[in-house]
């Protein structure tokens, strides 16, 4: 009986008993010990000090400033509507301003009229304004930005897309940090909207609630937000002035971001970007695997070229200072940019150099680990952060296969490296149209 459990157990337990001076499994140990683990523990502690600090954080209920809205729009539709009306419907006594910027108009009429007939319905609410603005020539994400802030008038600036809905308490649950004057930015919580549509939207709407609302919520205690999203951000205006507003290209949300940083790393001055996990707001996601690994294609690539090409002189201590440089390092161009490849290399390397079942085993043993450190970090979200517990413990099912997807997502942005490196991926973007982004000095 014993000889038979060691026939079936030994291919497992083969990378553990090779006789080779440096066992494959002790090649696997390093990587796990000086960089899974460190950057996890990191996000726990911030997420216990998170859970601490919420219990005694007070904010004073007069504080209402007024705000500005800019919704960025394209091909929405009647989209656009939910996004006007929940802004609109916000429980917050300060004044709104809505501004919706319609890029290339002309050719979106469906989406500028949609906008246009939420003039009555806005009009009907207490200190709510309206303002459509057509760009009738097709600019980019940026271009639209940078023109609804020649009409803006508010304090604090939100910048969101035209897809995206939010929670009726999302404005003052975001503005409240502002009264901080070291407060710079918040960055706002997504989760994904159309999450039940499919296994790819819901393993998406698994990925948001880890990689957003966990993570950014453990790094936001340290001040080392390193991203404030694209889709829902939310900036001092005189921050906004003090870097000249966004920059042509594209990832416009990550470089906005690290020129933020860089601006007060530079004049040494004191500054936080903050996430909220309770200013909550929802995007839709690709339905399904194709879609979502095209958009990661745009996404991962964008990354390259921000990190290399656009703020290649940031990595420096002196520029960002040194708790933002080493999360530059750490969790951008290692876990971004070097990790994908390392990942890529190394499985064909493992099937190249070593009989199948030594290979799988192998693979089984990093299977486990993986699959333990995201479910424990999943389910300690759920229970002490997620607003919506039901509807995320209903996918602890799903942490089976998230270690798989997380995998070929990885491969997927070894590939998009590749893809700008080669070929500039950056310039065909939906984000920055070729004719935009070729005017770039960083083209």
């Amino acid at each position: 009986m014993m000889t038979f459990l060691m026939q079936i157990l030994e291919p497992v337990i083969a990378p553990f008993i090779m006789g080779d001076k440096w066992p494959l499994v002790l090649r696997f140990i390093p990587f796990v010990i000086f960089y899974e683990l460190p950057y996890s523990l990191l996000i726990y502690v911030g997420l216990w000090r998170y859970l601490y600090e919420r219990k005694k954080k007070q904010y004073p209920q007069s504080y209402a400033p007024k705000v500005s809205a800019i919704i960025t729009c394209y091909g929405e539709g009647r989209r656009v509507r939910d996004t006007i009306r929940s802004l609109t419907e916000q429980l917050y006594s300060g004044y709104i301003e809505i501004n919706v910027v319609v890029d290339g108009a002309a050719a979106n009429k469906n989406t500028y009229d949609a906008a246009l007939s939420m003039k009555d319905y806005v009009s009907d609410f207490k200190s709510r304004f309206i303002r459509v603005i057509p760009k009738w020539q097709r600019g980019g994400r940026v271009s639209s930005i940078n023109t609804a802030l020649n009409y803006v008038s508010g304090d604090i600036v939100f910048v969101v897309d035209g897809d995206t809905s939010f929670d009726n308490d999302m404005v003052s649950k975001a503005v409240r940090h502002f009264i901080d004057p070291e407060v710079a930015a918040v960055s706002g919580c997504l989760r994904v909207n159309n999450a039940d549509v499919s296994l790819a939207a819901s393993l998406q709407a698994m990925e948001y609630f880890v990689s957003i609302e966990t993570t950014k919520t453990g790094l936001s205690e340290f001040n080392v937000v390193n991203n404030i999203s694209g889709a829902f951000g939310v900036f001092r205006r005189k921050v906004i002035d003090l870097v000249l507003g966004w920059d042509a290209g594209t990832a416009e949300d990550l470089d906005i971001t690290m020129r933020i940083k860089q601006y007060f790393g530079r004049y040494k001055n004191k500054f936080r970007i903050v996430f909220d996990p309770e200013a909550m707001g929802f995007t839709d996601v690709p339905d399904t695997f194709a879609g979502f690994f095209v958009q990661r294609q745009r996404w991962d690539g964008d990354l390259s070229f921000i990190y290399f090409r656009k703020h290649a002189k940031a990595f420096k201590p002196s520029m960002v200072g040194w708790p933002n440089f080493l999360m530059l390092v750490v969790a951008g161009l290692y876990s971004q940019i070097v990790l994908p490849a390392m990942l890529f290399f190394y499985t064909l390397w493992l099937f190249w150099q070593y009989p199948l079942y030594y290979v799988l085993s192998l693979l089984l043993m990093v299977y486990i680990f993986y699959f333990a450190l995201i479910s424990i970090m999943y389910i300690t979200s759920v229970i002490f952060i997620s607003e919506r517990k039901k509807e995320d413990a209903a996918r602890i099912p799903l942490l089976l296969i998230f270690p798989f997807f997380t995998f070929c997502s990885r491969i997927n942005s070894f590939f998009a490296m590749l893809l700008e490196i080669v070929m500039k991926g950056h310039r065909d973007s939906s984000m920055a149209p070729w004719w935009v982004a070729k005017k770039s000095k960083f083209d």
